[in-house]
Protein backbone atom coordinates (compact mmCIF):
# COMPACT_ATOMS: atom_id res chain seq x y z
CA UNK A 1 0.00 0.00 0.00
CA UNK A 2 1.46 3.30 -0.92
CA UNK A 3 2.30 6.03 1.90
CA UNK A 4 -1.10 7.85 2.28
CA UNK A 5 -0.55 11.93 1.33
CA UNK A 6 -2.38 14.63 3.73
CA UNK A 7 -5.09 16.08 3.06
CA UNK A 8 -4.58 19.79 2.32
CA UNK A 9 -7.61 21.95 1.47
CA UNK A 10 -7.78 25.54 1.46
CA UNK A 11 -11.70 25.50 2.37
CA UNK A 12 -13.06 28.60 4.46
CA UNK A 13 -15.41 27.94 7.05
CA UNK A 14 -17.22 30.51 8.60
CA UNK A 15 -16.83 31.37 12.23
CA UNK A 16 -18.66 30.72 15.18
CA UNK A 17 -20.81 34.04 14.85
CA UNK A 18 -24.72 34.43 14.25
CA UNK A 19 -24.69 36.41 11.07
CA UNK A 20 -26.95 39.36 12.71
CA UNK A 21 -24.97 41.28 14.90
CA UNK A 22 -22.43 40.06 16.83
CA UNK A 23 -23.94 37.26 19.06
CA UNK A 24 -22.61 33.73 19.06
CA UNK A 25 -24.79 30.80 17.54
CA UNK A 26 -25.29 28.00 20.41
CA UNK A 27 -26.54 25.64 17.49
CA UNK A 28 -23.36 23.36 16.43
CA UNK A 29 -21.39 23.97 19.65
CA UNK A 30 -20.47 20.12 21.39
CA UNK A 31 -21.00 20.42 25.28
CA UNK A 32 -17.36 21.11 25.78
CA UNK A 33 -17.73 24.07 23.77
CA UNK A 34 -21.24 25.54 24.79
CA UNK A 35 -19.23 24.93 28.25
CA UNK A 36 -16.43 27.17 27.47
CA UNK A 37 -18.95 29.95 25.88
CA UNK A 38 -21.03 29.73 28.97
CA UNK A 39 -18.40 30.62 30.89
CA UNK A 40 -16.49 33.10 28.97
CA UNK A 41 -19.61 35.52 29.24
CA UNK A 42 -20.25 34.86 33.14
CA UNK A 43 -21.59 31.24 33.84
CA UNK A 44 -19.83 29.99 37.06
CA UNK A 45 -17.53 27.30 36.42
CA UNK A 46 -19.55 25.11 38.89
CA UNK A 47 -22.74 25.44 37.49
CA UNK A 48 -21.27 25.49 34.03
CA UNK A 49 -22.07 21.73 33.43
CA UNK A 50 -25.99 22.30 34.94
CA UNK A 51 -26.32 25.06 32.67
CA UNK A 52 -24.92 22.81 29.32
CA UNK A 53 -27.40 20.04 30.50
CA UNK A 54 -30.28 22.42 30.56
CA UNK A 55 -29.84 24.59 27.33
CA UNK A 56 -29.20 21.14 25.70
CA UNK A 57 -32.42 19.76 26.46
CA UNK A 58 -34.09 22.56 24.91
CA UNK A 59 -32.51 22.99 22.10
CA UNK A 60 -31.77 19.76 20.89
CA UNK A 61 -34.50 17.55 22.68
CA UNK A 62 -37.75 19.69 22.53
CA UNK A 63 -36.42 22.10 19.58
CA UNK A 64 -36.98 25.37 21.93
CA UNK A 65 -35.28 28.52 19.94
CA UNK A 66 -36.37 31.87 22.36
CA UNK A 67 -34.34 31.73 25.61
CA UNK A 68 -37.33 33.50 27.01
CA UNK A 69 -39.19 29.51 26.79
CA UNK A 70 -36.28 28.32 28.71
CA UNK A 71 -38.46 28.23 31.72
CA UNK A 72 -36.39 26.10 34.45
CA UNK A 73 -33.80 28.55 33.71
CA UNK A 74 -34.13 32.31 35.61
CA UNK A 75 -34.89 35.19 34.33
CA UNK A 76 -31.73 37.07 34.69
CA UNK A 77 -29.97 34.31 32.85
CA UNK A 78 -32.43 34.38 30.03
CA UNK A 79 -31.83 38.10 29.71
CA UNK A 80 -27.82 37.19 29.88
CA UNK A 81 -28.50 34.26 27.41
CA UNK A 82 -30.38 37.05 25.23
CA UNK A 83 -27.63 39.61 25.10
CA UNK A 84 -25.04 37.23 23.99
CA UNK A 85 -26.10 34.17 22.25
CA UNK A 86 -28.62 33.16 19.00
CA UNK A 87 -30.41 29.75 18.47
CA UNK A 88 -30.53 29.72 14.84
CA UNK A 89 -30.85 27.01 11.82
CA UNK A 90 -31.10 27.72 8.28
CA UNK A 91 -33.53 29.50 6.71
CA UNK A 92 -35.98 27.94 4.37
CA UNK A 93 -35.97 29.23 1.39
CA UNK A 94 -38.62 26.98 -0.44
CA UNK A 95 -40.12 23.24 0.28
CA UNK A 96 -41.10 21.30 -2.74
CA UNK A 97 -43.12 17.28 -2.28
CA UNK A 98 -42.65 15.03 -4.64
CA UNK A 99 -45.38 12.77 -6.32
CA UNK A 100 -43.52 9.70 -4.12
CA UNK A 101 -43.81 12.08 -0.68
CA UNK A 102 -40.15 13.33 -0.95
CA UNK A 103 -39.56 16.51 0.17
CA UNK A 104 -36.25 18.82 -0.93
CA UNK A 105 -35.69 22.01 1.33
CA UNK A 106 -33.72 24.67 0.02
CA UNK A 107 -32.12 26.59 2.46
CA UNK A 108 -30.39 29.66 2.95
CA UNK A 109 -26.91 29.80 5.29
CA UNK A 110 -24.54 32.71 6.34
CA UNK A 111 -23.25 34.61 3.19
CA UNK A 112 -26.70 34.19 1.12
CA UNK A 113 -25.44 30.56 -0.28
CA UNK A 114 -27.86 27.94 -0.32
CA UNK A 115 -28.04 24.49 -0.06
CA UNK A 116 -30.34 21.70 -0.65
CA UNK A 117 -31.81 18.59 2.05
CA UNK A 118 -34.08 16.00 1.01
CA UNK A 119 -36.13 14.16 3.65
CA UNK A 120 -37.09 10.76 2.01
CA UNK A 121 -40.76 8.86 3.40
CA UNK A 122 -40.06 5.42 3.14
CA UNK A 123 -42.62 2.54 5.60
CA UNK A 124 -40.12 1.28 8.23
CA UNK A 125 -38.01 4.67 8.22
CA UNK A 126 -37.75 8.43 7.56
CA UNK A 127 -34.25 9.33 6.02
CA UNK A 128 -32.82 13.13 6.19
CA UNK A 129 -29.95 13.26 3.16
CA UNK A 130 -27.86 16.53 4.49
CA UNK A 131 -25.36 18.11 2.73
CA UNK A 132 -21.94 19.05 4.31
CA UNK A 133 -20.46 21.93 1.44
CA UNK A 134 -21.71 24.82 -0.32
CA UNK A 135 -21.08 22.94 -4.13
CA UNK A 136 -18.37 19.91 -4.27
CA UNK A 137 -14.79 19.65 -5.31
CA UNK A 138 -14.34 16.36 -6.21
CA UNK A 139 -16.38 17.10 -9.88
CA UNK A 140 -17.67 13.23 -10.61
CA UNK A 141 -18.52 13.41 -13.68
CA UNK A 142 -21.93 11.45 -13.56
CA UNK A 143 -23.14 14.08 -10.38
CA UNK A 144 -25.05 17.12 -11.04
CA UNK A 145 -23.67 18.91 -7.62
CA UNK A 146 -20.04 18.43 -9.03
CA UNK A 147 -20.84 20.36 -11.91
CA UNK A 148 -20.99 23.33 -9.02
CA UNK A 149 -18.02 24.87 -7.80
CA UNK A 150 -17.26 24.39 -4.01
CA UNK A 151 -17.58 27.73 -2.07
CA UNK A 152 -16.85 26.36 1.48
CA UNK A 153 -17.77 24.30 3.97
CA UNK A 154 -20.62 23.84 6.27
CA UNK A 155 -20.34 24.89 9.71
CA UNK A 156 -21.28 22.18 12.43
CA UNK A 157 -24.28 24.67 13.22
CA UNK A 158 -25.09 24.60 9.65
CA UNK A 159 -24.97 20.70 9.37
CA UNK A 160 -27.05 20.07 12.52
CA UNK A 161 -29.48 22.62 11.65
CA UNK A 162 -30.49 20.71 8.87
CA UNK A 163 -32.01 18.33 10.65
CA UNK A 164 -33.78 20.52 12.77
CA UNK A 165 -35.48 22.34 9.92
CA UNK A 166 -36.49 19.03 8.82
CA UNK A 167 -37.78 18.04 12.60
CA UNK A 168 -39.45 21.47 12.39
CA UNK A 169 -41.21 20.51 9.38
CA UNK A 170 -42.30 17.36 10.34
CA UNK A 171 -43.72 18.57 13.39
CA UNK A 172 -41.60 16.14 15.83
CA UNK A 173 -40.17 17.94 18.10
CA UNK A 174 -41.81 16.35 21.56
CA UNK A 175 -44.11 18.12 24.16
CA UNK A 176 -41.27 20.08 26.20
CA UNK A 177 -41.12 17.86 29.13
CA UNK A 178 -41.74 14.67 27.74
CA UNK A 179 -39.18 12.37 26.24
CA UNK A 180 -38.21 10.87 22.29
CA UNK A 181 -40.10 7.91 21.34
CA UNK A 182 -38.82 5.31 19.43
CA UNK A 183 -41.12 5.81 16.29
CA UNK A 184 -40.13 8.71 13.96
CA UNK A 185 -40.73 10.79 11.28
CA UNK A 186 -36.84 11.27 11.01
CA UNK A 187 -35.64 8.22 12.29
CA UNK A 188 -32.31 8.33 9.47
CA UNK A 189 -29.78 10.58 8.69
CA UNK A 190 -27.21 10.05 5.27
CA UNK A 191 -24.63 12.35 4.51
CA UNK A 192 -25.00 11.83 0.86
CA UNK A 193 -25.97 15.74 -0.14
CA UNK A 194 -24.15 18.48 -1.54
CA UNK A 195 -20.53 17.88 -0.62
CA UNK A 196 -17.78 15.49 0.53
CA UNK A 197 -17.89 15.12 4.14
CA UNK A 198 -14.95 13.87 4.86
CA UNK A 199 -13.25 16.47 3.39
CA UNK A 200 -15.05 19.01 6.25
CA UNK A 201 -14.56 16.12 8.80
CA UNK A 202 -14.71 18.35 12.37
CA UNK A 203 -17.77 20.07 11.37
CA UNK A 204 -18.94 16.52 10.28
CA UNK A 205 -17.96 14.94 12.89
CA UNK A 206 -19.50 17.21 15.97
CA UNK A 207 -22.99 17.86 14.38
CA UNK A 208 -23.03 13.95 13.85
CA UNK A 209 -21.95 13.84 17.55
CA UNK A 210 -24.43 15.71 18.78
CA UNK A 211 -27.22 14.40 16.44
CA UNK A 212 -26.40 11.03 18.52
CA UNK A 213 -25.95 12.67 22.32
CA UNK A 214 -28.45 10.32 24.37
CA UNK A 215 -30.06 13.52 26.15
CA UNK A 216 -30.95 15.59 22.14
CA UNK A 217 -32.32 14.51 19.45
CA UNK A 218 -31.06 10.63 19.83
CA UNK A 219 -30.24 8.82 16.83
CA UNK A 220 -28.18 5.99 17.46
CA UNK A 221 -25.09 5.63 15.61
CA UNK A 222 -26.25 2.78 13.10
CA UNK A 223 -29.07 5.44 11.74
CA UNK A 224 -26.08 7.71 10.56
CA UNK A 225 -24.54 6.90 7.20
CA UNK A 226 -21.67 8.98 5.79
CA UNK A 227 -21.25 8.31 2.50
CA UNK A 228 -17.52 9.26 0.85
CA UNK A 229 -16.47 9.16 -2.09
CA UNK A 230 -12.85 7.61 -1.23
CA UNK A 231 -10.89 10.27 1.05
CA UNK A 232 -8.65 7.16 2.82
CA UNK A 233 -6.91 9.10 5.28
CA UNK A 234 -9.90 10.05 6.68
CA UNK A 235 -11.65 6.72 6.84
CA UNK A 236 -9.91 5.36 10.31
CA UNK A 237 -11.03 8.84 12.03
CA UNK A 238 -14.43 8.43 10.89
CA UNK A 239 -14.70 4.98 12.75
CA UNK A 240 -12.91 5.93 16.02
CA UNK A 241 -14.34 9.33 15.94
CA UNK A 242 -18.12 8.94 14.96
CA UNK A 243 -18.65 5.23 14.45
CA UNK A 244 -21.47 5.27 11.90
CA UNK A 245 -22.04 3.03 9.43
CA UNK A 246 -19.79 4.63 6.01
CA UNK A 247 -20.90 4.08 2.16
CA UNK A 248 -18.52 4.61 -0.37
CA UNK A 249 -19.13 5.68 -3.63
CA UNK A 250 -17.60 3.28 -5.42
CA UNK A 251 -19.35 3.16 -8.93
CA UNK A 252 -16.11 1.30 -11.39
CA UNK A 253 -13.97 -1.61 -11.25
CA UNK A 254 -11.43 -0.59 -12.77
CA UNK A 255 -9.09 2.61 -12.09
CA UNK A 256 -9.51 3.24 -15.68
CA UNK A 257 -12.60 3.92 -15.27
CA UNK A 258 -13.03 5.23 -11.61
CA UNK A 259 -10.46 7.92 -12.77
CA UNK A 260 -12.83 9.60 -15.11
CA UNK A 261 -15.80 8.88 -12.90
CA UNK A 262 -14.66 9.67 -9.49
CA UNK A 263 -11.28 11.93 -9.94
CA UNK A 264 -10.76 11.42 -6.83
CA UNK A 265 -9.57 8.02 -7.53
CA UNK A 266 -6.16 9.39 -9.23
CA UNK A 267 -5.19 10.29 -5.61
CA UNK A 268 -6.22 7.24 -3.54
CA UNK A 269 -6.70 4.47 -6.29
CA UNK A 270 -9.28 1.39 -5.96
CA UNK A 271 -6.68 -0.68 -4.33
CA UNK A 272 -5.78 2.08 -1.43
CA UNK A 273 -9.18 2.58 -0.81
CA UNK A 274 -10.14 -1.50 -0.71
CA UNK A 275 -7.59 -1.85 1.93
CA UNK A 276 -8.96 1.12 3.85
CA UNK A 277 -12.22 0.06 3.75
CA UNK A 278 -11.42 -3.73 4.79
CA UNK A 279 -10.30 -2.49 7.99
CA UNK A 280 -13.42 -0.17 9.00
CA UNK A 281 -16.09 -2.49 10.07
CA UNK A 282 -13.56 -4.06 12.39
CA UNK A 283 -12.48 -0.51 14.23
CA UNK A 284 -16.13 0.92 14.24
CA UNK A 285 -18.05 -2.16 15.01
CA UNK A 286 -19.74 -1.61 11.85
CA UNK A 287 -22.13 -4.26 10.46
CA UNK A 288 -21.16 -3.79 6.82
CA UNK A 289 -20.01 -1.31 3.92
CA UNK A 290 -22.43 -0.21 1.73
CA UNK A 291 -21.06 0.50 -1.61
CA UNK A 292 -22.83 3.11 -4.01
CA UNK A 293 -22.75 2.15 -7.38
CA UNK A 294 -24.32 4.37 -10.01
CA UNK A 295 -25.56 2.32 -13.32
CA UNK A 296 -24.18 4.07 -16.40
CA UNK A 297 -24.98 2.45 -19.80
CA UNK A 298 -21.92 0.94 -21.67
CA UNK A 299 -19.54 2.60 -18.88
CA UNK A 300 -19.66 0.38 -16.34
CA UNK A 301 -22.55 -2.15 -16.48
CA UNK A 302 -21.40 -5.32 -17.82
CA UNK A 303 -20.94 -8.65 -16.37
CA UNK A 304 -17.63 -8.13 -16.18
CA UNK A 305 -17.63 -5.18 -14.22
CA UNK A 306 -20.03 -7.40 -12.19
CA UNK A 307 -17.45 -10.31 -11.62
CA UNK A 308 -14.82 -7.66 -10.82
CA UNK A 309 -16.39 -6.38 -8.15
CA UNK A 310 -16.99 -9.43 -6.39
CA UNK A 311 -13.20 -10.25 -6.63
CA UNK A 312 -12.47 -6.59 -5.21
CA UNK A 313 -14.90 -6.87 -2.50
CA UNK A 314 -14.41 -10.55 -1.34
CA UNK A 315 -13.60 -10.89 2.38
CA UNK A 316 -15.61 -7.47 3.50
CA UNK A 317 -18.78 -7.50 5.08
CA UNK A 318 -20.74 -5.14 2.44
CA UNK A 319 -23.94 -4.48 0.53
CA UNK A 320 -24.00 -3.35 -3.15
CA UNK A 321 -26.62 -0.59 -3.63
CA UNK A 322 -27.00 -0.03 -7.72
CA UNK A 323 -28.28 2.78 -7.96
CA UNK A 324 -30.02 3.53 -11.39
CA UNK A 325 -28.53 6.63 -13.09
CA UNK A 326 -30.86 9.90 -12.36
CA UNK A 327 -30.24 11.73 -15.52
CA UNK A 328 -30.05 16.04 -15.39
CA UNK A 329 -30.09 17.83 -18.23
CA UNK A 330 -26.94 18.11 -19.78
CA UNK A 331 -25.71 14.99 -18.09
CA UNK A 332 -22.46 12.86 -20.11
CA UNK A 333 -24.63 9.71 -19.23
CA UNK A 334 -27.45 7.39 -19.93
CA UNK A 335 -29.30 5.21 -17.48
CA UNK A 336 -28.64 1.31 -18.11
CA UNK A 337 -31.55 -0.28 -19.10
CA UNK A 338 -33.83 -2.54 -16.54
CA UNK A 339 -32.84 -5.75 -17.63
CA UNK A 340 -29.08 -4.84 -17.74
CA UNK A 341 -29.55 -3.92 -13.96
CA UNK A 342 -31.12 -6.77 -12.99
CA UNK A 343 -28.38 -9.10 -15.09
CA UNK A 344 -25.95 -7.17 -12.93
CA UNK A 345 -27.76 -7.51 -9.43
CA UNK A 346 -28.27 -11.01 -10.00
CA UNK A 347 -24.69 -11.56 -10.45
CA UNK A 348 -23.65 -10.29 -7.05
CA UNK A 349 -26.19 -11.56 -5.56
CA UNK A 350 -25.55 -14.98 -6.70
CA UNK A 351 -22.05 -14.06 -5.24
CA UNK A 352 -23.12 -14.00 -2.04
CA UNK A 353 -23.85 -10.37 -1.63
CA UNK A 354 -27.03 -8.06 -1.24
CA UNK A 355 -27.56 -6.33 -4.13
CA UNK A 356 -30.93 -4.04 -3.78
CA UNK A 357 -31.14 -1.62 -6.38
CA UNK A 358 -32.38 2.07 -5.45
CA UNK A 359 -35.52 2.96 -6.19
CA UNK A 360 -35.37 6.43 -7.59
CA UNK A 361 -37.18 9.03 -5.91
CA UNK A 362 -38.11 12.71 -6.19
CA UNK A 363 -36.85 12.88 -10.26
CA UNK A 364 -39.83 15.07 -10.70
CA UNK A 365 -38.29 17.87 -8.24
CA UNK A 366 -34.65 16.88 -9.10
CA UNK A 367 -34.16 15.47 -5.17
CA UNK A 368 -32.82 12.23 -6.30
CA UNK A 369 -29.18 11.33 -5.57
CA UNK A 370 -26.53 13.03 -7.76
CA UNK A 371 -28.90 15.89 -8.63
CA UNK A 372 -28.66 18.61 -6.05
CA UNK A 373 -27.51 21.69 -6.97
CA UNK A 374 -28.89 24.91 -5.40
CA UNK A 375 -31.39 27.08 -7.48
CA UNK A 376 -28.87 30.06 -6.99
CA UNK A 377 -26.45 28.18 -8.95
CA UNK A 378 -28.77 26.95 -11.73
CA UNK A 379 -29.82 29.96 -12.14
CA UNK A 380 -26.16 31.69 -12.45
CA UNK A 381 -25.35 29.03 -15.16
CA UNK A 382 -28.43 29.52 -16.66
CA UNK A 383 -27.48 33.13 -17.19
CA UNK A 384 -23.79 33.09 -18.28
CA UNK A 385 -25.18 30.40 -20.96
CA UNK A 386 -27.60 32.47 -22.51
CA UNK A 387 -25.07 35.28 -22.57
CA UNK A 388 -22.74 32.84 -24.55
CA UNK A 389 -25.13 31.70 -26.44
CA UNK A 390 -25.41 35.88 -27.35
CA UNK A 391 -21.88 36.36 -27.63
CA UNK A 392 -21.86 38.35 -24.82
Amino acid sequence: MPPIAPITQDVLTIPRKDPVGDKINLVGLTREKLRDVLIEHGTPEKQAKMRVGQIWQWIYGWGVRDFDDMTNLSKSLREDLKAAFVVAVPEVVTKQVSEDGTRKYLVKIAGGHEVEVVYIPETDRGTLCVSSQVGCTLTCSFCHTGTQKLVRNLSAGEIIGQVMVARDDLGEWPEQGAKNTETRLLSNIVLMGMGEPLYNFENVRDAMNIAMDPEGIQLSRRRITLSTSGVVPEIARTAAEIGCQLAVSFHATTDEVRNQLVPINKRWNIETLIEALRAYPRVSNSERITFEYVMLNGVNDSDEDAYRLLELIKGIPAKINLIPFNEWPGAPYKRSSNNRIRAFSDIIHDGGYASPVRKPRGEDIMAACGQLKSETERARKSRKQIESEAGL
